[in-house]
């Protein structure tokens, strides 16, 4: 079997990891059974561009119980755990191509390596993999019978591809779920996100003013977690709703512009370009930290802070210190990308079980009802999302009512006023 990653070796450590992992991920764990039995997936190929961790790992072992035959590439370079990719490869037996720290070009041959399994169903996190099948591969467009998007900033390139005529089979925002990004955004990216931080630099969050830009569910919560280990928590919007949902949660509000000259810590988190630049790096104390949890690493201006600097070193093994012309230094960590998976170990399993739950059982779908749907990104059906959720309930000991036949009438109904 073809594979590439960093230590074969680290295979038993990886099955060890991926084991613990799997005691929090009790969906899985049902689903895995369920796709034993009823093989849903049999016989079809499945290109995987995720971030390559021990909870990726019980997704595979799901997709291969149903039948499936996936292949596994990193959807970002410095995300992968490099002992889940080895046990993947050597002992799980699923192509896996990955290696944490991997150049550019590393990146892409990887997800070409992939491609060439020619898949039928595409598993992707961002968007590259899904795009590079359409830009640069679309000899194998005719095998695809449709495909699942993980994240908030994929699910954005893929409705504008859909926009404009470009997107060739149908897409599922496994993002769009309630029980994924109700849970993974905002509670598996404000802990790992801190986490992550704290890993990183070793810093006390108490007493630090720390900056959030963006204040989706990703950055609320960021905003939740730093407030709840005592930082003072100011958030930047560009949404005048999302604005005045951080004023009522209790946080400050202010532009960038003003909020860059009180931080000490900053991370974005928009999906967007730019957010931290020349503007920003120009007035910022001295020590301040910079990172971000967005999923592409353009959300701070790295060519602008390098212009900018007279100086830089690597200080930590997460930490480059960039030393201006008026002798300020800024901090950059993990060169710009998730933090939470460069520096620490992305988010909890518990939260990953419910997101990969997605993921498995829109495969499935997929390839029941896949040829049946129009080429544009389609939510994740309610049904699906309501299974998970009394699952994962059911998982926790958690018991909750159930309507009796008077209460469906009455909500079916009309009539009843005053």
């Amino acid at each position: 079997m073809a594979y590439d990653v960093t230590d074969p070796g680290l295979a038993e450590q990886g099955r060890l990891h991926s084991e613990w992992a799997a005691r929090e991920m009790p969906v899985l764990k049902l689903l895995a059974e369920r796709f034993a039995r009823e093989r849903p997936l049999e016989g079809l190929r499945i290109g995987a561009c995720l971030h390559v961790t021990t909870e990726t790992v019980n997704l595979m072992h799901v997709l291969k119980a149903g039948g499936g035959q996936p292949a596994l590439c990193a959807s970002n370079p410095l995300s992968t755990q490099d002992d889940a990719a080895a046990y993947l490869a050597v002992e799980a037996g699923v192509p896996t191509f990955a290696r944490k720290g991997e150049d550019e070009e590393t990146y892409y041959r990887h997800i070409g390596a992939v491609l060439d399994t020619k898949p039928h169903l595409t598993i992707d996190d961002g968007a590259d993999f899904t795009y590079i099948l359409h830009a640069k591969r679309p000899e194998l467009l005719g095998d695809v019978i449709g495909g699942c998007e993980e994240t908030t900033t994929g699910v954005i390139r893929l409705r504008n591809m859909a926009r404009d005529g470009a997107l060739a089979y149908p897409i599922i925002a496994v993002n769009d779920a309630d029980t994924k990004h109700l849970f993974d955004n905002r509670y598996g990216t404000g802990q790992s996100s801190i986490d992550g931080i704290i890993r990183a630099t070793n810093l006390l969050i108490a007493g630090k003013r720390f900056v959030v830009a963006g204040y989706g569910l990703c950055g609320r919560g960021v905003a939740m977690r730093a407030r709840g280990l005592g930082a003072h928590v100011i958030v930047a919007e560009v949404s005048p709703l999302r604005a005045l949902e951080a004023v009522m949660d209790g946080y400050e509000v202010m532009p960038l512009a003003r909020a860059a000259r009180e931080g000490d810590i900053f991370i974005t988190v928009t999906g967007d370009t730019a957010i931290l630049r020349r503007e920003h790096f120009q007035v910022m104390r001295d020590g301040a930290v910079l990172c971000n949890t967005g999923h592409f690493n353009v959300e701070i201006s790295i060519p602008q802070l390098e212009a900018m600097a007279r100086s830089r070193r690597r200080v930590r093994p997460f930490v480059e210190e960039f030393e201006l012309e008026d002798g300020r230094r800024l901090y950059l960590l993990g060169d710009g990308r998730l933090i939470n998976l460069v520096a620490a170990e992305g988010h909890p399993s518990s939260v990953m079980d419910m997101s990969f739950a997605n993921q498995a059982l829109s495969c499935a779908y997929l390839a029941r009802s896949g040829r049946e749907l129009a080429k544009a990104v389609h939510p994740v059906p309610r049904e699906i999302d309501e299974e998970i959720a009394r699952l994962k309930l059911e998982a926790m000991g958690v018991e909750i009512d159930t309507l009796t036949p008077e209460q469906e009438k009455y909500l079916a109904a009309w009539e009843e006023g005053t």
